[in-house]
């Protein structure tokens, strides 16, 4: 099938049929198993492998690394610290917005990490509380650095900072 496809046309293929749908919804995969997450991975493996004629044995983090894509478990967190971002500039959904707070707007004493724009991490009891929008999107968040985390950034240049972080954590050790 690749050798009658041009690479444009295997890229539009791969991003109609697998990008789209690793996508669409991925945050709900936030805290799933390392099992169904390699699964998960494999499908995204095979699409790199199908655009860059990679063989079935070749290592598969260069070929991600050339193609400038995040592994899925990245995405997701890529996706949750963008919806909390936009929570946060008052862009999102209200039902989505509502569960997010800032450390710096609770009630009681301003702490020195109230200045960091830190979000309240809400206390869960089950796993399934612990990978609610509320309380997974709120530890993406907190685990990025503080430069990303600055309000005055615009959702375009949030996105893409926050890419350029991750793919160089990720991919500094190859």
């Amino acid at each position: 099938m690749t050798r009658s496809l041009t690479v444009a046309a295997a890229q539009t293929v791969v991003q109609a049929f697998i990008s789209c749908r690793l996508d669409h919804g991925n945050s709900l995969l936030y805290g799933i198993s390392e099992n169904l997450m390699r699964r998960v991975q494999s499908d995204q493996n095979a699409a790199a492998r199908l655009l860059t004629g990679a063989r079935r044995r070749d290592h598969i983090s260069p070929v991600l690394c050339r193609s400038h894509w995040l592994p899925v478990r990245r995405r997701i967190d890529f996706k949750l610290a963008c919806l909390v971002h936009l929570s946060l500039a008052g862009q999102a959904p209200h039902y989505l917005a509502e569960d997010i707070h800032l450390v710096a707007a609770g009630p009681g004493r301003q702490l020195r990490s109230s200045t960091d724009r830190l979000c309240n991490v809400p206390r869960t009891y089950s796993t399934s509380g612990d990978r609610s929008f509320a309380a997974a999107g709120t530890r993406v968040w907190n685990s990025l650095p503080s430069n990303l985390r600055d309000e005055k950034l615009s959702f375009r240049s949030f996105r893409r900072l926050l890419k350029t972080h991750w793919f160089t954590a990720d991919h500094s050790a190859m």
